[in-house]
């Protein structure tokens, strides 16, 4: 597999993760939240919060299929490397509360690696010779 297909192949697979989990914060807020690595509360008290964490991912996931499918090839690697901050804030506020490091460098550490790696594929692209 090229390097430009693998990017687009993580292009989308981060886009639709993110799609997917956010929705899944939309519709059912304490059903993702335990994975995510924090102490949870009970049952209906923090849903707004839960809410808007799903609502970030969805605006990401969309931004990132929006500039792919637009074959903005080059603000997509720019616009993912300014999103690999968010996983990776994710993976510190998850370890200072206690929470599970399996899950904080599993799951948040390996997105972020996984969001920079895609950033710097794009971003390695050269245009295709005239």
């Amino acid at each position: 597999m090229t390097a430009k297909r693998l990017a687009i192949v993580l292009a989308v697979l981060s886009g639709l993760f993110l799609l997917y989990t956010g929705g899944g914060f939309l519709l059912a807020p304490h059903t993702l939240a335990e994975g995510f690595g924090v102490p949870s509360l009970p049952q209906d008290a923090g849903d707004g919060f839960l809410m808007v964490k799903g609502m970030r991912d969805v605006g990401f996931g969309l931004v990132i299929l929006t500039l792919l499918l637009a074959g903005q090839r080059k603000a997509l690697g720019l616009a993912m490397a300014a999103m690999a901050v968010v996983p990776a804030g994710d993976m510190i506020i998850v370890l200072s509360q206690g929470g599970p490091a399996a899950t904080a460098f599993g799951v948040h550490g390996l997105a972020s690696a996984v969001v920079a790696v895609t950033a710097g594929l794009l971003l390695r692209e050269r245009p295709a010779a005239a």
